[in-house]
């Protein structure tokens, strides 16, 4: 098939107008996407640099200097693979849309402040439910409790005191909230609320007792 800008030249385009034509072609996205990346550049650089190595004697490269470049390359690999690998894989692992069955991407930060909204106009179902799943997103974010599919709030609860043990009846109780204004049509009110709004500033400044988060030993029968 004969390109649109061919058919659309003209038929003895002089230099200047050809030279304009063949620029406009090559700046469009598919051209630009296929150019090689840095990183493609700098493999082939290495492959080459690897593939003019000679080993032994007639003028090529003695063995202990190979070692070291290897070592080089492969120092460089690493450092490449910590910086640029690594933080899309977590991205990629921890970041997931399911927050109690709801496909909910929000996090923490951006659910307080949807918290505060609705708390605002006295909606205060909506301000309960995302106060509560910002409690519980804060934590995942943390790495303090782990948000799967089919995760409940008091399973949130359950884990979320295993590194707050002083605030375990609190979570349960905001948990029990939570399910009231999500699955038994409660209105809620200010007062519960303020409840789970002061829980949760209490969790963000709140150092977890890290140590308690480790299961227990199974009592041995005596």
């Amino acid at each position: 098939m004969t390109p649109g800008w061919l058919l659309a030249a003209p038929l003895e385009p002089d230099a200047d107008e050809a030279r304009d034509l063949l620029l406009d072609e090559l700046s469009k996205l598919e051209y630009a996407q296929a150019q090689p990346t840095w990183f493609d550049l700098l493999v082939q650089a290495v492959l080459d640099w690897f593939g003019s190595l000679r080993l032994g004697g007639g003028g090529g490269f003695p063995l202990g200097v190979l070692l070291v470049g290897l070592a080089i390359v492969a120092a460089a690999v690493l450092v490449a693979l910590l910086v640029y690998g690594l933080p899309r894989f977590r991205r990629r692992s921890r970041v997931t849309d399911e927050l109690f069955g709801e496909s909910d991407a929000r996090t923490a930060r951006e659910l307080r402040r949807d918290a505060q909204t609705a708390a605002a106009r006295g909606d205060w179902r909506t301000a309960i439910a995302d106060r509560y799943r910002a409690i519980a997103r804060g934590l995942d974010e943390r790495t303090l409790v782990s948000l799967l599919p089919g995760t409940t709030a008091h399973a949130v609860a359950r884990q979320g005191a295993r590194t707050f043990p002083d605030a375990g009846a609190e979570l349960e109780a905001a948990a029990d909230l939570f399910d009231g204004v999500r699955y038994l049509d409660r209105a809620g009110d200010r007062d519960g609320y303020e409840r789970v709004r002061a829980l949760d500033e209490r969790l963000v400044a709140t150092q977890p007792e890290l140590a308690s988060a480790a299961p227990s030993a199974p009592a041995v029968p005596r």
